[in-house]
């Protein structure tokens, strides 16, 4: 009995020592423990604060890129862009005017060198980007040759031993002195009579062309069709004119040629330019060109502006028109009755050349082109022109 109280004894000692020490594993776990998850701890933010030094790297980069951008100001630049697009074609357009206006001078004269050399030095400046002082240069420079062929025209002196007469020739061609209420002039006129003779416009190209269309000589259209007179047409566009480029030697008025086919149809249904119709011994004017249809019955059709005469009356004032006010050879075509008239009326403005075939008793008339394409051709020599080659003519046959 005394051994088992002893042996329980015993067993109590122990467990009783076990408890003593109990506190200091759960200590000495609970040590190890957050020992453990303080390294993990400290390793975590250790990265965060390597993430957070890389985010604060890229937040900088991207403020600087952005403070950059914003000191850029693209609206100041885009703005910028668009001034320098505009110089450009401003100056640009300019410059093709007045070298055009150079171009002109050229047919009145051969002394431009000055004039050319101004034209160089424009060109060098805009190759220099110097917008303002190119433009300065260029108005300039277009002065200069306004003042130079208002020179030309007042030292004009009209051929020796013309006659004076406001009476046109019944048939046949004259160079006579015509005075008018606006001065005298000097006009080669062609007459024919309608009975007997049939008006036709050739051309270079059988159809419509939109760019490096054929051109001959007004010489040439009258040798190859036996016309006894011819004069040059209506306006177009010549290659040697900047202007011209991607539609050289077109012309965008309605015309019908000799054989029949209509030019420009399609884009003059509602045109206002005026024309005149051809047909058998009449002649019909008409204000504008959405008034005539596509009839093939008639000999010629040509449009062209202004109207000068309309029913003996002058319906042609001033539009304004640069290449209409300046003193020039201009060309023309008329009728009164079953009478056809062609001729140039010399140094005179497009409103003068209006009061100037009234005088003449001329009833209706139509504008031609004028200055380097000017052509008047009678019984196989040249009245006035050649002129440059062109991609009409307006000839006169016999029936």
């Amino acid at each position: 009995m005394i051994k088992s109280f002893l042996n329980t004894l015993k067993k109590r000692s122990k467990l009783f020592h076990f408890f003593r020490i109990l506190p200091i594993i759960i200590l000495l776990v609970l040590a190890g423990y957050f020992a453990f998850e303080s390294t993990n701890l400290k390793t975590s933010l250790l990265a965060l604060g390597s993430a957070k030094s890389k985010l604060n790297q890229q937040l900088s980069q991207t403020k600087a890129e952005l403070t950059d951008f914003k000191n850029q100001d693209q609206v100041k630049i885009n703005k910028k862009n668009t001034e320098e697009i505009n110089n450009i074609q401003n100056t640009y357009s300019k410059a093709v005017k007045t070298y055009e206006q150079l171009l002109s001078l050229k047919e009145m004269s051969a002394k431009t060198s000055k004039f050319d050399e101004l034209f160089t030095e424009t060109l060098t400046l805009l190759s220099k980007k110097n917008y303002a002082s190119a433009e300065s240069k260029l108005a300039e420079l277009s002065k200069s040759i306004s003042d130079k062929k208002n020179e030309i025209a007042a030292a004009y002196q009209p051929p020796a031993n013309i006659s004076s007469s406001n009476t046109p020739p019944s048939s046949g061609s004259s160079t006579q002195q015509v005075n008018s209420d606006v001065g005298t002039f000097t006009v080669s006129i062609i007459s024919a009579d309608l009975n007997s003779t049939k008006v036709i416009v050739d051309t270079a190209s059988g159809s419509d062309c939109g760019n490096d269309c054929p051109v001959m000589s007004l010489g040439e259209y009258a040798q190859r069709n036996g016309a006894f007179a011819a004069v040059n047409g209506p306006y177009f566009c010549p290659a040697a004119y900047p202007s011209c480029a991607g539609k050289t030697n077109t012309f965008d008025t309605l015309l019908m040629n000799k054989d029949k086919t209509y030019f420009n149809s399609g884009n003059n249904v509602y045109s206002t330019v005026p024309a005149v119709i051809f047909s058998g011994n009449f002649a019909r004017f008409v204000g504008q060109s959405l008034e005539w249809g596509r009839d093939t019955g008639v000999d010629a059709v040509i449009a062209n502006q202004p109207l000068l005469l309309l029913n003996g009356e002058v319906v042609y004032g001033n539009d304004g028109e640069a290449k209409r006010l300046g003193k020039g050879t201009r060309a023309f075509i008329g009728a009164s009755g079953n009478t056809v008239y062609i001729g140039v009326v010399h140094n005179v403005t497009t409103s003068e050349m209006a009061h100037v075939l009234k005088s003449l008793g001329i009833q209706n008339a139509l504008n031609l082109d004028s200055g380097g394409s000017i052509a008047l051709w009678n019984n196989g020599r040249y009245l006035a022109g050649p002129g440059r080659n062109t991609p009409f003519g307006i000839l006169l046959v016999r029936k």
